[in-house]
């Protein structure tokens, strides 16, 4: 059969792949201790179980219109208002809600990209971002920042890797798969850059709640700015990651209205709606905020220690591996290539042998552009996290 040029480069994703090899060995009675799904090891919050529940007893079970409901994007953009600094005026028709994150991001690229455009991604990035820019045909562009900066990127990285062509940049702070999180300022003069050459800064902030920083419990992101500061923007987020909602599939998007009313235009001919019952769910999450702040607060606080043990554990048993210390999201990157030898050429090399050897699932730090890192997800239990490490340092 032949295959459209659309997708004639598409990879499958990496990380997916890896929790499902490990999800099938596991399956198979194989000891596996899974450390790489990207998804909160909590149960949803019953309330907003219950708010689902009750909204498909009362009848919520039929199409929205494509944007989303009217109320949960009443909601998303007062809920955005509540941290944005003085000078932003966002309303729902700012805001289009969509079946997780990833449709934001992929609505957002290809109503804003097209073949001979090239998208500046900050590297090392999720793994979805540079198969999203191409299928919008348009042209992924990586961009890192030094190991002892934490890969993050300034007004001078940007400059350089900027050619007549660039019409947007891909962002994510905190940084899947670093944890890296960029400070009010380095956020600042990131988006001073793009506002100056008018380049889409595309921002994802679906971990921004999750972040062990001491000056703030929440991650700087856009809205922190001043509106004066920002040209052409994305802001992707959603109730997945803060609120155990993976499966649910509750992402939003925000940008000025003329894109969002594009974007709806253009779900409204391939998804329609999000699934109405999970849209009731996000809404819950969103607007009983003494229940949702206690949530949050009760998932940051496990997530938090088990950085800190995480990060403990490696410096004791493993101390000629590398890594950087993570201050947002669960992942942890692990600089591993001071082992690659034997027939271990590289981070897969090296994950599958772990996973074959001692029962742990790791991604490669290939996946996400750099090959001499793994990626750890630390969204598991304490004891979980100690057998993996002690397994780790046995190899």
């Amino acid at each position: 059969m032949n295959y459209s040029e659309n997708i004639s480069k598409l990879q499958p994703s990496a990380t997916m792949a890896v929790s499902s090899l490990a999800k099938k060995l596991a399956a198979e009675g194989k000891d596996i201790i899974n450390l790489s799904a990207g998804e909160p090891d909590f149960d949803t919050p019953a309330f907003i179980a219950d708010a689902a529940v009750a909204g498909i007893r009362a009848g919520r079970t039929r199409y929205t219109p494509a944007s989303g409901l009217p109320e949960l994007r009443r909601a998303v953009a007062e809920n955005v208002m509540r941290m944005a600094t003085p000078g932003w005026s966002l309303s729902a028709e700012n805001v289009v809600i969509t079946a997780g994150a990833k449709q934001s991001l992929f609505n957002a690229c290809f109503a804003l990209f097209g073949p001979g455009d090239e998208v500046l991604i900050a590297s090392p990035y999720w793994t979805t971002y540079p198969e999203i820019v191409g299928l919008a045909r348009a042209e992924p562009v990586f961009v890192t920042g030094p190991e002892e900066r934490d890969f993050k990127l300034t007004p001078d990285d940007l400059e350089r890797a900027r050619t007549p062509r660039t019409r947007g940049l891909i962002i994510c702070s905190p940084s899947n798969p670093a944890g890296t999180v960029y400070s009010l300022a380095e956020l600042r003069a990131v988006a001073g850059w793009a506002r100056e050459h008018e380049v889409c800064l595309i921002s994802d902030e679906i971990y921004r709640q999750i972040c062990f920083r001491d000056d703030s419990p929440v991650a700087p992101g856009l809205v922190d700015l001043s509106a004066a500061d920002i040209g052409p923007f994305v802001i992707v987020d959603g109730v997945s990651k803060t609120f155990a909602m993976t499966g649910w599939r509750i992402g939003y998007m925000i940008t000025e209205p003329g894109l969002a009313s594009k974007v709806g235009a253009l779900q409204s001919q391939t998804t329609s709606n999000a699934a109405t019952p999970s849209q009731m769910g996000a809404l819950a999450a969103l607007t009983q905020r003494e229940e949702a702040n206690a949530a949050i607060h009760e998932m940051v606080t496990a997530f938090h220690r088990r950085r800190d043990l995480v990060v403990r554990l490696i410096r004791e048993k493993l101390p000629h591996l590398s890594f950087l210390r993570p201050d947002g999201a669960f992942y942890l990157f692990l600089r591993v290539d001071a082992e690659y030898r034997d027939g271990i050429a590289g981070s897969g090399d090296w994950c599958s042998h772990v996973l074959e050897t001692k029962g742990v699932a790791l991604v490669p730090g290939a996946a996400f552009g750099d090959d001499r890192f793994v990626r750890l997800s630390f969204a598991t239990s304490d004891e979980l996290l100690r057998d993996a490490i002690d397994r780790l340092a046995s190899a």
